[in-house]
């Protein structure tokens, strides 16, 4: 039987080895991957920036998940370079054909003064509340840290906006504004989730933020009890990363895309009516806007209000829903996104339906430059503003 120093030399004599100078240039090349094989709260003290973390008693259980392309560059490092070799040996007899193990390691790369940074890492607690995102390799730590750095803004408290505030809370978005002025009434509770009994009469956006926070502490929930207009719309969508639109008309709704389009703020549209709902993604300049699915708005006597022509109840909660999975996936960067698709639904055939959104090149919104946008007011009936700077 073979001594530790033995297996160590017979390892070493199978696999590649580096230096920390070569290594600092190979994981910068394309598609090369940097593996931290050490111990959580080695990781915790330090470690070099974008690497994977799999600790090395873990590895042959995740790394298929963490790292799928068997022919990409891993370049693994641990503290001195031993269960650096031990990781690079087992990836090799799993099939992965570009691997180099890192001489001297984490503590070499360090005492060279090579770029380190303590990693951001969730606490036990966060671990134990996330954990079925943490097995999701699409998802891992890095990815629920992406959702708790998130800010997501939800433009109104009600139908839509309450299954998405509930589902972003619970999937630990770190920061969520809600635009909304109205107070809760009885004839809410039907749909609007998120508010109670105990509410009536409350600001909304008070009892939606006494209920996320119940739901999650780690959530910061932002009060915006105002109406969204020309004056304030520009100011308040530059401090989130993306919008759940609720809104309930099309003058918002326009105001919406306009603002959007100047800060780049990508949008989650939904819309229920009756029986049926829809939901799309606006991507600012990377596909259509919402004046190019819609450039003109409907009369008004053939898109009555929910407050008109009533609404099923449990509808708002489905398309909401599929709002805050759109929101997720911008979030964490994967999937398809519902930009230049528009996805409906029928509850009462229990259809979906998907057709193509494409952008107009003429658009008067979105085809020039955002400096150029002016964001004006809408009255109800969506008469045309100027949003083009004059010449």
């Amino acid at each position: 039987m073979p001594s530790f120093r033995e297996l160590l030399k017979q390892t070493k004599a199978q696999i590649r080895e580096i230096d920390t100078e070569a290594a600092d240039a190979a994981r910068q090349a394309p598609g090369a991957v940097l593996l931290d094989v050490r111990e959580p709260d080695e990781y915790e003290q330090g470690a070099v920036p974008g690497a994977v973390h799999i600790p090395r008693g873990q590895l042959e259980s995740n790394i298929e998940n963490r790292i799928p392309d068997k022919d990409a560059p891993v370049v693994i490092y641990c503290a001195g370079g031993t269960r650096s070799a031990f990781a690079a040996k087992t990836m090799e007899e799993l099939g992965y054909t570009d691997v180099v193990s890192v001489i001297g390691g984490f503590n070499r790369w360090k005492d060279e003064g090579r770029e380190w940074k303590a990693p951001q890492v969730l606490t036990p607690e966060q671990r134990n509340h996330y954990q079925r995102h943490l097995l999701l390799p699409e998802v891992g730590e890095e990815g629920q840290l992406k959702l708790l750095d998130a800010k997501v803004l939800l433009l109104g408290a009600g139908g839509l906006g309450s299954p998405a505030a509930l589902y972003l809370a619970a999937a630990g978005v770190g920061t969520i504004g809600i635009v909304d002025m109205d107070v809760v009434d009885q004839s809410n509770l039907q749909r609007q989730i998120i508010h109670n009994m105990d509410r009536l009469g409350d600001r909304k956006v008070d009892s939606a933020k006494k209920t996320i926070t119940l739901l999650n502490p780690d959530v910061n929930v932002v009060a915006h009890d105002t109406r969204l207009d020309a004056s304030n719309v520009v100011e308040i969508l530059s401090g989130y990363d993306l919008v759940i639109d609720g809104a309930d008309n099309f003058p918002v709704r326009y105001l919406l895309n306009d603002a959007s389009l100047k800060v780049g703020v990508p949008v989650v549209h939904g819309s229920i009516f009756r029986f049926e709902g829809q939901a799309t993604v606006f991507d600012p300049h990377n596909g259509p806007c919402y004046r190019c699915m819609l450039p003109e708005p409907p009369p008004p006597e053939l898109a009555p209000s929910c407050a008109e022509a009533g609404v099923l109840g449990v509808l708002p909660g489905i398309i909401g829903t599929i709002q805050t999975i759109e929101a997720v996936k911008l979030i964490l960067g994967i999937g398809d996104s519902l930009a230049g698709r528009l996805l409906t639904y029928d509850s009462l055939e229990t259809s979906f339906r998907t057709f193509k959104v494409r952008r107009d090149p003429n658009c008067p919104a979105c085809s020039i430059d955002p400096d150029q946008i002016v964001i004006a007011e809408y009255d109800e009936h969506c008469t045309p503003h100027p949003i083009q700077a004059p010449a």
